[in-house]
């Protein structure tokens, strides 16, 4: 399988990893699936059902078992979800079965983004703010020791964001 048959968007809530991943599929006729959308549908409940429920483990065991099985067919376009980089095997899996791209967005964007989104149980505090902060302090590092390639999206029109990162594919996959 070739460095560039999967593509995978990681990065945090907000930074519009679904939005940019299905304009971004269209543009490289790429299937697109979505780590949190196959987990409803596959679970019938909501992310944040399966977060009170099962805890978020057991959550994170569900989205390792959908990446290590989607990641293995290929072409594939995949938003995972923004815990996706906290697992060593997710890492692993994201780095050797294809192109990964750090969606990177200011905390100001992702407040700005998710603030009236009732689905994220992450966000379900007195201080949202300081979560996406403490999340982002986290999880930064893991996303930059996973990214091929990072772009920012903080302020910017998605369809352009999707077509600078397929010009990027095609620069990488010719350099």
């Amino acid at each position: 399988m070739g460095k560039y048959d999967n593509i995978f968007l990681v990065g945090p809530m907000g930074a519009g990893k679904t939005t940019i991943g299905r304009l971004l599929a269209a543009e490289l006729s790429l299937p697109f699936k979505d780590t949190d959308k196959e987990i409803e549908e596959r679970t019938g409940a909501d992310i944040a059902w399966i977060f009170d429920v099962e805890g978020e483990a057991g959550f994170r065991d569900r989205e390792s078992g959908i990446l290590a099985e989607l990641s293995e067919s290929s072409p594939l376009l995949l938003a995972t979800g923004g815990g996706i980089v906290l697992l060593d095997e997710n890492r692993q899996l994201l780095r050797t079965r294809g192109y990964v791209v750090y969606l990177q967005t200011s905390v100001d964007q992702q407040v700005g983004r998710t603030s009236k989104d009732k689905k994220r149980p992450l966000l379900q505090t007195d201080n949202p703010r300081k979560v996406l902060q403490d999340l982002m302090d986290l999880r930064d590092p893991l996303y930059r020791s996973v990214a091929d390639a990072v772009v920012l999206t903080d302020n910017r029109n998605p369809k352009a964001v999707a077509k600078e990162i397929a010009q990027r594919l095609s620069e990488d996959s010719t350099a």
